[in-house]
């Protein structure tokens, strides 16, 4: 294996006065009058987010909080494939010196941005009131096709995904053991690394349950979830629908559309995010927003990034035959504001998983580093001082 090369971020100020061209010159559709996010983006955020964008955001300031931490590409090859792939990390040494490895996956429409509130606090928690014994060192890729990962030339599945990330573990870094930890697709990649990587995975957290048992939902509390969850999918879903079969469709309605990129994926934000208490805008900001797109449309990633969907369903799905489930340690988290994709009860998924943690965290949603990075931080701190 090729060692990594250090990375920066770099963006063209061409490419991004382009960008900004194309943000200034919008068509605005016509939107329904005091439709809010009924039917979809709100226009009034919208419109807000894009002012922001083209009078306010600070592209430089952005592109240096990038370069906040370390970072390298070094190519992977899959080991079921001739193909090698350019795998874009983060990588920090922190307090713990090498000994306590720890790899964080993202999901769509994330990206390895979503974990900057985290990861000083998990690689130096003595910076911060803690203690040294709980630094890890961080791993956080950008998985295929997002970000500044290589594109895929076809879709390129969450299972792969987890062979691929376990070869930058071990052959790569070095790393012969570690822990991963992940959501959304990150969740289910996580899943698969425990399951089909235990000799390398000693324990797993997940903050979204990914692999799922086929066997049916059992008792009222179960039958419950299942049917709460077809609801939020006829509510929440078509997203999800349209990427999974016609991703391409897409692709072509958003390219060279920052503007639509942007407010595809706000929408996933507002609608994800625990709003129970607080207002989206005291969620996230629109720095925090704009960056995180950013690395979407400056890397031409919305298209490759969407193929994922598709590609779960060409790799095999993601539900494990009866009686087989990840014998790996697992540790769930809990964030209760999670809109589209609740839970499941302990015990369905006790079927899929060795449940050896469950924390039911106080609020939160779907982005849980972004929503509540000290709740997250505390409970990845804890699962691994037990599997420790």
């Amino acid at each position: 294996m090729t060692a990594p090369t250090p990375f920066k971020v770099q963006w063209d100020e061409p490419v991004v006065a382009h960008v900004l061209a194309r943000v200034a010159a919008y068509p605005y559709p016509p939107a329904p009058e005091g439709g809010g996010w009924g039917y979809g983006c709100d226009a009034d955020y919208l419109k807000a987010l894009v002012a922001h964008w083209i009078e306010g955001y600070d592209w430089r300031a952005a592109e240096a909080e990038l370069n906040r931490y370390p970072q390298f590409i070094a190519p992977v090859k899959d080991k079921k494939g001739a193909e090698a792939f350019d795998i874009h990390f983060v990588h920090v040494v922190g307090e713990a010196g090498g000994k306590r490895p720890l790899l964080i996956t993202h999901g769509w429409p994330g990206s390895h941005y979503e974990f900057w509130d985290v990861i000083d606090k998990l690689a130096f928690p003595s910076r911060h009131g803690g203690e040294a014994t709980d630094a890890f060192d961080l791993v956080i890729p950008s998985i295929l096709g997002y970000g500044f990962s290589s594109k895929p030339k076809k879709p390129f599945g969450q299972r792969a995904t987890a062979r691929v990330f376990n070869t930058l573990m071990t052959e790569v870094l070095g790393y012969d053991t570690y822990l991963a930890q992940g959501g959304d697709w990150g969740g289910l990649v996580t899943g698969f690394l425990g399951l089909d990587h235990p000799a390398h995975v000693k324990a797993i957290h997940l903050n979204m349950m990914g692999l799922r048992s086929a066997a049916p939902p059992q008792g009222e509390a179960e039958i419950a979830w299942a049917q709460q969850g077809q609801a939020a999918q006829q509510a929440f879903g078509a997203y999800f629908q349209l990427q999974a079969s016609r991703p391409q469709s897409l692709a072509w309605a958003m390219a060279d559309n920052p503007v639509g990129q942007a407010a595809w994926i706000v929408e996933r934000f507002h609608d994800w995010s625990d709003l129970r208490a607080k207002a989206f805008e005291d969620v996230y900001s629109f720095d925090r927003l704009l960056t995180n797109i950013m690395i979407y449309v400056m890397n031409g990633a919305f298209t490759t990034s969407v193929w994922y969907y598709r590609a779960l369903f060409e790799e095999g799905a993601a539900a494990l035959p009866p009686g087989q489930r990840v014998e790996t340690p697992t540790a769930f988290a809990n964030f209760p504001g999670e809109a589209l994709y609740k839970s499941p009860p302990r015990s369905y998924a006790e079927r899929a998983y060795n449940v050896t943690r469950w924390t039911e965290m106080p609020r939160g949603g779907h982005f849980a580093a972004m929503e509540e990075p000290d709740l997250y931080v505390d409970d990845v701190r804890a699962w691994a001082r037990e599997v420790s």
